[in-house]
């Protein structure tokens, strides 16, 4: 099983445990992820607000990389996953559109075909490598730890264009989560934003919205669990902006996972994380 692997800006530059543990589990379970040569940014989600056909031809080149490359896109952002996503849509669906993406990136020596598929690394271990196959190889189970999932808005919506699960009630990562052999547990405001595509305008909005959840979790688990760089960032900095923080330890979803494999608090990049996560190896199996 191979995929061309699209990283992302944000997590290349802020969040090397994300991209670590990522690739180390897909490794455990027999997945290729092979880098795409020459990939770029996305073109962002709020791109199209200002100038679509530049966030299309932005999106259409990366996609036309993986073309190149014979391979299906893997992404682990959940911005990333929509805009490639829609853009993906838009230009197959639309010869007129495709015709003019493509004269934008004939300057680049790229063309938009309409050949590959894009996914999130969750929905990739899912449907393809298989919720049994992610269980069974959980050598070293989590034992009584309690773990509230986050989605974020752009893995699921909007819904007509993704074409994955129901936004309003998700499953992927509660399935996941326990596959790891934690409990997987509901909360108040579960589907609800994050708040970070406001940070730049009201930051102090998206702190507040941010502690809220955090401390909502609190209440009911042991640690947070994401899969959305934006929202695992809102999530941790928010802890440090007030003078009493909750200290409640938020995970990328593959590093929950690559523990409960065997893989040690390095391999996942742990000490890359701002609260400190290392309870969490208390309370898995010898």
């Amino acid at each position: 099983m191979k995929y061309a692997f699209f990283v992302g800006c944000t997590v290349l530059s802020r969040l090397p445990g994300y991209e670590k543990s990522a690739r180390k589990v897909a490794e455990k379970l027999g997945v290729e992820l092979v880098d795409m040569p020459g990939s770029s940014c996305c073109g962002t989600t709020y791109m199209e607000t200002l100038d679509r056909k530049t966030a299309l031809a932005l999106a259409a080149r990366n996609i036309a990389i993986a073309e190149e490359m014979g391979l299906d896109i893997v992404t682990v952002c959940n911005g990333c996953t929509e805009n490639l996503t829609k853009t993906n849509k838009a230009l197959k669906e639309d010869p007129a559109l495709r015709a003019e993406v493509n004269e934008i990136l004939r300057e680049t020596g790229k063309q938009f075909k309409g050949t590959v598929e894009v996914k999130h690394y969750v929905r990739m271990l899912k449907e393809d490598v298989g919720l049994d196959k992610v269980k069974a190889a959980s050598v070293k189970p989590f034992k009584e730890l309690k773990v509230g999932a986050h989605y974020g808005c752009h893995l699921l919506k909007p819904s007509d264009e993704m074409l994955f699960e129901d936004p309003n009630d998700p499953k992927v990562l509660d399935d996941l989560i326990r596959a790891t052999g934690a409990e997987s547990v509901d909360y108040p405001g579960k589907t609800e934003c994050c708040a970070g595509p406001v940070m730049g305008i009201r930051e102090k909005v998206t702190w507040n919205v941010g502690m809220d959840k955090v401390q909502t979790v609190k209440k009911y688990a042991d640690a947070m669990a994401t899969c959305c760089p934006f929202c695992y960032i809102t999530y941790e900095r928010c802890q440090f902006m007030t003078e009493t923080n909750p200290n409640l330890p938020v995970v990328h979803i593959p590093q929950l996972l690559g523990l409960a494999m065997g893989l040690t608090a390095d391999e996942v990049g742990l000490s890359t994380n701002k609260v400190d996560a290392s309870a969490l190896l208390a309370k898995q199996e010898a």
